[in-house]
């Protein structure tokens, strides 16, 4: 099985935390730089051909939404906890945009969902 490979892209340019997590479940992570990043997801997640995206931003939506219209990734958005990330990533979602929560959990138990649910 190949590694998870997860872009993360934070209105305010964070995400490191999200990174860790991402990493200690064994994923791969790419956190885009700068602020604004949240609306470059879909481009980074297309270069690299990542199997997943998350997005964080005050309303959990914009890079996502971004995301899913211009790549047609499934999408997910307005989520305020990790349990909804989970479901959405059992439910097929492959874009996951939440409100700003840069926490290493989060990382980790979405790239351990994902990897549970595609074997």
């Amino acid at each position: 099985m190949s590694q998870v490979v997860v872009v993360i892209g934070d209105r305010l340019g964070k995400g490191q935390n999200v990174a860790k997590g991402v990493e200690a479940a064994g994923g791969k992570a790419i956190v885009i730089n700068g602020v604004g990043a949240d609306m470059r997801l879909g481009d980074v997640m297309k270069a690299e051909n990542a199997d997943l995206g998350l997005s964080f931003c005050g309303s959990g939506g914009a890079g996502a939404i971004t995301a899913q219209t211009k790549y047609g990734y499934p999408a997910h958005y307005g989520m305020r906890s990790i349990e909804e990330g989970v479901t959405a990533v059992n439910e097929g979602k492959r874009v996951l945009g939440f409100g700003f929560m840069d926490v290493e959990e989060l990382g980790k138990r979405i790239t351990e969902a994902y990897m549970k649910a595609r074997v």
